[in-house]
Order: C-alpha cells, then structure tokens, then sequence
C-alpha cells in the first residue's frame, strides 16, 4: 500500500509522458474565406508510429488518403510528418471553429486544431435607444451588411457623457437572429447629452459604428397605459367609451402625453388605429357592429417633456380589453315579437339621434368630443340637405304659366301741357 502511494504522489512521469504524441502546425488559424492552407501533423519523439498509417479528419469526416479532393489531400513528409492541403475554404461551420484532427491509423487522436474561416466584421448599423420612464437606458443595432462573419464577433457597447466624462461599457447584452440590444439599468444623468456607439470585434478585424447623440430626456418612452375599460353607452348599438389611467411616470415628470387606440372584432386580425385622440384619458369609438364583441388597447407617447422637440417614442400596446355592442332594436323588430309601444315622441327622438350620430360618424373625425356646437353643426347640414332637396324638386316641375294684367299694351299717357 505505502508503495503504490509514494507512486501516486511522487512518480506520475512513470504513468504519464509530458511530450505530446503529435503537434499540428499551424495551432487554431484565423482565415479570411477562399483562403487555402497547409497543415502537418508531426509525431513525437516517442510515438512509435509512422506518417504513412496516420490520417485527417475535418468535423468528423475523414479525408480522402490520395488524389484531388475538393478540400486538398494527406500526404507523408518523410517518416514521422503529414501534411493535408485545404483549398478554397468556405465559412466555418460551427461557431467555435472547424475541427482538423490527426489520427493513428486505429482512431486513437493524436492532435487537433480549430479552423477560424470567416469575415472581419462590417460597421454595425441602426444604432437607436430609448429610456423607459428615464430610469435606465436599452439600445439596439444591426451588424453590417449580411451580418454573417461565421466566426465569433464580440459587440461592445460604449458611451460616455459629451463634455467630461469617461469611457464606460455596458454590461447586459442579448442578441436575436439580426438584432443586438444592451441594457443600462442605473446610474444615468438627465440634462446632459451622452456619446453612444458600437465596436465590433473578431479574430479578423475590428469595426466601430456611428455615434449618436442624444440626451435621456429626448428618448422617453413610458410602460402602457393602465387599468383600461371599455364599457358600452347605454343601449347605443354602435358605440363603445374607452377609460384608462395616465402611466404613472407621467406623475413624476412634466410629460405632455398624447395617446393612441387600436381595436379590432374578435374573429380578426385586422386592427383599426385611432391616431387623433389627444391627451384625453377616454374616448368614444363609434361606427361598430351592434351585437359584436371588440378588443380594445391603447399606448401612450410622452412628448414635450421638460420642454422637449422631440417626437416621442410610444410604449408597448396594453394588455388587449374586450366589450361587446348590445343587441339592436332593428333586430328586435324583424323577429315575431310585438312591436313596443314607445310614445311618437320618444319615437322621433330616437331616430333623429340616430341619423345624428349617422352623420358624425362620417362626417366628424377619430374620438371627436360630443358637444352643442356639432349638434348645431349636423342641425345647418341638415336644413342645406333639405334646401337642396327641395330646390332640385322644384326645378323638376313645369313651371306656371304667368299672364298679363292686361290683353293688350296700355297707351302712352297724353303729352303734359306746358
């Protein structure tokens, strides 16, 4: 027992030899795509083996021992090297590089080196940020051109404040299938603009963005709006009143907030966008489908803040709410139930409000608020209507026959004496 743990701890070079069995040269290369390249794999001083009963492998498949091939041939140098010729190489197949491995000719691998074949990486593109609620900071870009470099590219994001500040990198990235994002969670200043640009970096080259300029204040953009509603107006067939509640960082700061509404019916897809809505917290959608259930969200866009130019970046959509118009007297009225016996009154108010809300539906525009003065308006529309009407009837009967007061001429008064 105490031999074989003085072997242990004072004899591992009898179990295991510190010289490689076979080196491969060049070690994990870097190559621009259409490069050729040579590669030798050269046995060790102890390797009782020969050049000739070794072979190459490239991601798993065995290359050809003799004659043209379309990524070279193996061939012995002397006794103890082999060498194998890559022509024309192609973008590298995994992202952690091609894997050229030299054999004994039983399997066993002797050596190995990864194949970087790619592109130096293109100037990154579309470089845009937004601040939500001006706590913190997410940007995002495109790499250039194709964006495909087949080798690992690094992309650092970097800013700094314009005047006097220094050189920082952020820290949490993502990446999608053509989008890179990276987000700034604290420690930003208001009030003063920051420098903001990409490097992007590989085995191959190097590239830098754009910068771009922009103060936090000018990128805001808010979380949706909360606790939307959308309830029906009494027993209107085609109309539904939207309620939701300012985001709350709207209360922290001198936000001049304009919304937007988009609705659609149940079984589609197709949204209709209400642009004209304002700064309002409620708006009525008219013009719907009596009997219909609706989906309703609304997203707000903080424009003005603190003085600001800009145009504002809109929040995600809310959460999608659901209503649905009431059933129609029309409806009522071509089933087999009795008519209802509604005074002439109620009658006539009834259809006047419905011709009225007819015409503000075409004539009055997005989530126009309901007033006396458009009530006057359609009233004047009205009565031009009529007017129009009647004129054109006139001019469609003949027109009355019109006789003089008398038969004949009267004669000309007698002379005045002088």
């Amino acid at each position: 027992m105490l031999s074989l743990v003085f072997l242990v701890l004072f004899g591992p070079h009898v179990l295991f030899s510190t010289t490689p069995v076979a080196v491969i040269e060049p070690q994990d290369p870097a190559l621009l795509i259409g490069s050729s390249l040579t590669v030798t794999c050269t046995l060790g001083a102890g390797a009782e083996l020969q050049a000739g009963a070794l072979y190459w492998t490239l991601n798993g498949r065995r290359l050809p021992p003799s004659g043209p091939a379309p990524l070279g041939s193996p061939a012995p140098l002397g006794g103890r090297t082999l060498s194998v010729t890559l022509l024309r190489l192609n973008g590298s197949q995994q992202r952690s590089g091609d894997n050229l491995v030299c054999h004994a000719g039983d399997g066993r691998v002797l050596a190995g080196s990864c194949l970087h074949v790619g592109m130096p990486p293109q100037k990154p593109v579309n470089l845009t940020c937004w601040s939500r609620n001006t706590k913190d900071l997410s940007c995002q870009w495109s790499p250039g051109g194709e964006g495909e470099t087949f080798i690992p590219t690094q992309y650092i994001l970097k800013y700094k404040l314009r005047w006097y500040g220094r050189e920082k990198e952020c820290e949490v990235y993502s990446a999608g299938q053509q989008r890179y994002s990276c987000h700034i969670p604290r420690d930003l200043a208001l009030f003063t603009p920051y420098e903001i640009w990409v490097e992007a970096a590989n085995q191959l080259g190097s590239n830098t963005s754009d910068v771009i300029s922009l103060d936090i204040l000018d990128v805001v953009t808010t979380d949706p709006p909360d606790s939307v509603a959308v309830s029906r107006v009494g027993e209107q067939e085609d109309q539904l009143r939207v309620h939701w509640a300012s985001p709350p960082a709207l209360k922290d700061f001198l936000f001049q907030a304009k919304y937007q509404i988009r609705y659609r019916l149940e079984d589609s897809e197709e949204w209709k966008v209400v642009d004209d809505v304002g700064n309002q917290t409620s708006c009525l959608l008219g013009g719907l489908w009596p009997g219909t259930v609706y989906f309703v969200q609304v997203r707000c866009n903080p424009v003005g803040i603190y003085g600001s130019r800009k145009p504002g970046i809109w929040s995600d959509w809310s959460h999608a709410t659901a209503a649905s118009t009431p059933l129609t007297g029309r409806l009522q009225a071509e089933s087999c139930e009795p008519k209802s016996s509604e005074p002439p009154s109620n009658s006539t108010l009834r259809r006047e409000l419905k011709q009225f809300f007819g015409w503000v539906r075409k004539h009055a525009t997005g989530c126009t608020g309901m007033s006396i003065k458009l009530y006057d308006q359609w009233r004047v529309w009205q009565q031009k209507t009529h007017k129009a009407r009647n004129q054109v009837g006139k001019e469609m009967l003949p027109s009355p026959l019109t006789l003089p007061s008398h038969p004949h001429p009267p004669p000309p008064p007698p002379p005045t004496p002088p």
